[in-house]
C-alpha cells in the first residue's frame, strides 16, 4: 500500500437553502432543504460526496467516520465502506448514520476517479452512454398555474418526456383534489409524455386499490410508494391487482432492505437513493440484486451524486430530476448537467469525478455550518 495515495483528511460543510415556494407531498411539508457536503482529500486532490439530511449528519461524519477513512487507500473504496460501517455498528446504521456513510463513500469515488484523471462512470465502466431523466416535482401545494407551469418546463422547453406529481395530500384526505391535479397534469403534457405519481406512502391500501383505476384511465404508468414501503407485503398486493407499475425504495438504508423489498415482490421498479443507501458501493450491489430479478432500478433524486453510477448499471429506468435538487445542485456546483431531451451524458465532457466542482462564492451565503 505504501505507492498508493492514503486519504489524508475528512472534512464537512452543512448549506441550507430556502424552497423557491411552500412545498408539501403526502405526508411532509418544508420551506428549507439541507445539504451535507463530505470531503476526502490525497495531497493535492480532493473528492467530494453529500447527502440530502440533517445538519447532524455532518457530527456522524467527524466523530465516527473520519478517524476510519483516514490514513486508508484512497483506491480501496469497499474496504473503507466495509470499515465505516462497521464503525457505526452501535450508532445503528438506518437513517442519518447511513446518510453520512453514503456522503463519505461517494467522496471516495469521487477522489480515486480524480486521483486517475477519469471521470467516474469510465471508473465504474458505462453501461450505457445516456441516463434518462424524469421531471419531478409538482407539489401539493402548487396552485393550477404553478403546477402547469412546472410541467410545461420540463415537456416544452427541455424536452423531458416523463414527469411525476406529488399526491396523497394531507394523509390522503384529499383524493377529489388529487385526481383533479392528475386530470390537469395530463391536460397539460398532452398524451405523448409519461405521467407519473407520488404519495409518498399517504393512502391506505383500500385507498390506494380504489385510486389505482381512475390514475390508470389518465394515462398514468408509475404509482410510487401508494402506502408506506414499511409494508412490504401490502406494496406487493397492491401491485398483483393494479396495472400501474408500483415502485418504492427511496427509503432503503441497508442492502438487506432491498432484498427484503424484491423478495416479497413489492415493486415494478425498485428506487435506491444513492445518498441514503450507502453510497455508490451499495447502490450498484442494490442494482445488482434488482437486475438478478428481472427488475429495473431508478435513481431517487440527488441526480449529479447518481449520474455516472446509473450509467453504469444495465437494468436503469431512469434518474429522478427532482426540482428541489437540481435548484440546489446549480446553485452550490459548476459542472452541472443538461437535461436537454430528456437524458444526461456523464461523464461526455471528460471532467474527472462526478465533474463537479463547490461553487465556493456562490454557496457561501447558503453555509450553515
Amino acid at each position: 500500500m505504501s505507492d498508493q495515495p492514503a486519504v489524508e483528511s475528512v472534512d464537512t460543510a452543512v448549506y441550507t437553502v430556502p424552497t423557491d415556494a411552500p412545498e408539501a407531498d403526502g405526508t411532509l411539508a418544508w420551506d428549507s432543504t439541507t445539504l451535507v457536503l463530505a470531503t476526502v482529500r490525497a495531497g493535492t486532490t480532493t473528492g467530494l460526496g453529500y447527502t440530502y439530511a440533517p445538519a447532524a449528519t455532518a457530527q456522524v461524519v467527524r466523530t465516527l467516520l473520519a478517524g476510519t477513512v483516514t490514513g486508508r487507500s484512497a483506491y480501496d473504496v469497499p474496504r473503507a465502506h466495509e470499515l465505516m460501517s462497521r464503525a457505526v455498528r452501535n450508532a445503528g446504521l438506518p437513517g442519518v448514520v447511513a446518510q453520512a456513510v453514503s456522503a463519505v463513500d461517494i467522496a471516495l469515488w469521487d477522489l480515486k476517479a480524480r486521483l486517475l484523471g477519469l471521470p467516474l462512470v469510465h471508473l465504474l465502466g458505462a453501461a450505457r452512454d445516456d441516463v434518462p431523466v424524469y421531471g419531478s416535482g409538482g407539489f401539493t401545494t402548487y396552485d393550477t398555474a404553478r403546477q402547469e407551469r412546472q410541467l410545461r418546463g420540463w415537456t416544452e422547453e427541455q424536452g423531458i418526456p416523463r414527469v411525476k406529481i406529488k399526491i396523497g395530500e394531507s394523509r390522503g384526505t384529499r383524493e377529489d383534489r388529487d385526481l383533479e391535479r392528475v386530470a390537469r397534469a395530463r391536460a397539460t403534457v398532452g398524451d405523448t409524455a409519461e405521467l407519473y405519481v407520488d404519495a409518498n406512502g399517504g393512502y391506505t391500501a383500500g385507498q390506494a386499490l380504489r385510486l389505482a383505476g381512475p390514475l390508470a384511465d389518465h394515462g398514468v404508468t408509475w404509482f410510487e410508494e401508494p402506502v408506506s414501503s414499511d409494508h412490504p407485503a401490502t406494496l406487493a398486493d397492491i401491485r398483483r391487482r393494479t396495472t400501474v407499475d408500483v415502485t418504492a425504495g427511496e427509503y432503503g438504508y441497508t442492502l438487506p432492505y432491498f432484498e427484503h423489498m424484491l423478495a416479497a415482490g413489492a415493486v415494478d421498479c425498485l428506487q435506491a437513493d444513492v445518498t441514503r443507501c450507502g453510497g455508490i458501493t451499495v447502490w450498484l450491489r442494490a442494482a445488482a440484486l434488482a437486475q438478478a430479478r428481472g427488475i429495473d432500478v431508478s435513481g431517487h433524486c440527488a441526480p449529479h451524486a447518481h449520474a455516472h453510477v446509473a450509467a453504469a448499471v444495465p437494468n436503469l429506468r431512469h434518474l429522478e430530476w427532482f426540482h428541489d435538487h437540481v435548484r440546489i445542485e446549480r446553485l452550490l456546483f459548476d459542472g452541472v448537467l443538461d437535461p436537454g431531451g430528456g437524458s444526461i451524458a456523464p461523464g461526455a465532457d471528460g471532467a474527472p469525478g462526478l465533474g463537479l466542482t463547490l461553487a465556493e462564492e456562490r454557496a457561501a451565503p447558503h453555509r450553515v455550518e
